[in-house]
């Protein structure tokens, strides 16, 4: 059970390897509908008796009610107390016993909940994960302390990280008016404040078959899948209709914003910057593609232009990067960092990063500089087609944030078809110091604790 810690913009500098692949191509894939408005999905790899069986809800915590922040992934964790038919722990406990895996997680924009097993128990873990969309059960007495659980979740992820709490407020501060601004797991206060009715609510509005994506991945057929679905999922009916995802917009930013903290615990001090940018969603023509390779290009390894100038050139960084957070519903975020090194001021890498901005904007990348780019990233989907759970986790994210199947396999040739003038747009118009909040993590004196968090 967790936090998607690639959509949560605070835990780490640079995404997970799998966000890296976001888009890409997999093998024959099937899709179907039931009547009940499930959508399934089937991606067959028939090289073990192995699969993976992910149940998606079109649910993250930018659908929350406002005043109710961390509700999605409180019954992310409730989710497991039992149902009447399969009481506390009995599901766990079968999977367990079955020598399968399972986890999940949510993120701003979907709920997701997966098992591995082997392929003859495909259906048995079907039934249990059907058994609760529609069957959860809960007493005061789980959800209280589940409540407390996460509280101490927060308090060891967030108030014992400074990165974190730097993370939360660079997100609330350039999302001035969109959910995206309020973290995953919640404020502490609207935490402390939920309670059963408040999960049960948000249960019953979204946690319908017609809400829903199934996506098994490895040794099955889409007949053997389809039989399966139909006799436990099939049988669920809807419970409501959610609705359209209307969630307020973001407003044109106009003002460049900046954010400090400063922390006694804070030992290797750095400074990122993140823009308000479309997402594949979003984005018009080719512009998401181009800000993949914009990413890849400018900060996405050894060989990109920060790491070259700041590291290797002009040795003022231990690292430098930068990375693109596509995979989103509504407008995402492109982020570049650097960490110091030696006597370089987090003020030395701005301007270092900005000339290598500047440059990017003003010329474009070269033909050679910008085939590498394109042969990595398409390199990239290759690679995730060795982990049937990676294949069904790209699916399953593209599909709950409004892609489709034909354009995870259109996503290798959509990139190398993306031209050099169209990755320099992408520079001017989205890397503009308007768009922007930067973030210093500073390290401060004992005395100065508790640390504080300011917008200048």
């Amino acid at each position: 059970m967790g936090i998607d810690t690639a959509a949560t913009g605070g835990a780490s500098l640079k995404p997970t390897a799998d966000e890296g692949a976001a888009r890409a191509a997999g093998p024959d894939v099937c899709a179907f509908t039931l009547e009940n408005g499930l959508e399934v999905v089937v991606i067959p790899d028939r090289r073990v008796p192995v699969v993976t069986h992910m149940i998606w809800y079109k649910v993250g915590s930018a659908d929350e009610q406002r005043g109710q922040s961390g509700v999605a992934h409180f019954l992310e964790h409730l989710m497991f107390k039992g149902t009447e038919k399969n009481p506390d722990g009995a599901f766990s406990h079968a999977v367990a016993e079955l020598g399968g895996q399972e986890n999940a997680f949510t993120s701003y924009d979907y709920t997701s909940y997966f098992q591995r097993v082997a392929r003859e128990h495909l259906k048995t873990v079907m039934a249990f994960e059907a058994d609760r969309m529609t069957g959860l059960r809960l007493t005061d007495d789980v959800v209280n302390p589940e409540r407390d659980v996460i509280l101490e979740e927060r308090r060891s992820r967030v108030d014992g990280d400074p990165s974190a709490q730097l993370g939360e407020a660079l997100a609330a501060t350039l999302y001035l008016n969109h959910p995206y601004g309020q973290p995953i797991i919640g404020w502490e206060h609207e935490i402390e404040a939920l309670d059963r009715h408040d999960a049960i609510a948000f249960y019953e509005r979204f946690y319908t078959p017609n809400n829903a994506i199934l996506v098994v991945a490895g040794d099955v057929t889409p007949e053997e899948v389809r039989a399966a679905a139909a006799e436990t999922y099939g049988k669920i009916a809807r419970r409501v209709d959610p609705g359209p995802r209307r969630r307020p917009t973001e407003p044109e930013p106009r003002a460049a914003r900046r954010v400090a903290l400063s922390d006694p615990r804070v030992t290797q001090p750095s400074v990122q910057r993140s823009y308000l940018s479309p997402s594949y969603e979003t984005a018009q023509g080719d512009r998401a593609y181009a800000l993949d390779l914009l990413a890849q290009i400018l900060g996405g390894g050894t060989t990109s232009r920060l790491y070259k100038a700041l590291v290797v050139e002009q040795a003022i960084a231990a690292t430098a990067g930068a990375w693109y957070q596509g995979d989103a519903l509504d407008d995402g975020r492109f982020a570049v960092y650097a960490v110091p090194r030696g006597s370089a001021t987090l003020a030395d890498l701005e301007s270092a990063i900005d000339r290598e901005i500047d440059r990017l904007a003003a010329d474009g990348p070269g033909a050679a500089e910008l085939e590498r780019a394109k042969t990595r990233l398409v390199a990239d989907t290759i690679y995730a087609q060795d982990s049937q759970a990676t294949l069904a986790r790209i699916y399953g994210a593209a599909l709950a944030t409004g892609g489709t199947i034909e354009e995870v396999r259109d996503w290798p040739a959509r990139i190398r078809a993306v031209s050099a003038e169209a990755v320099r747009d992408a520079a001017r118009d989205v890397l503009d110091r308007r768009r922007s909040v930067t973030g210093e993590l500073l390290s401060a004196p004992a005395a100065d604790a508790p640390a504080l968090a300011a917008a200048e």
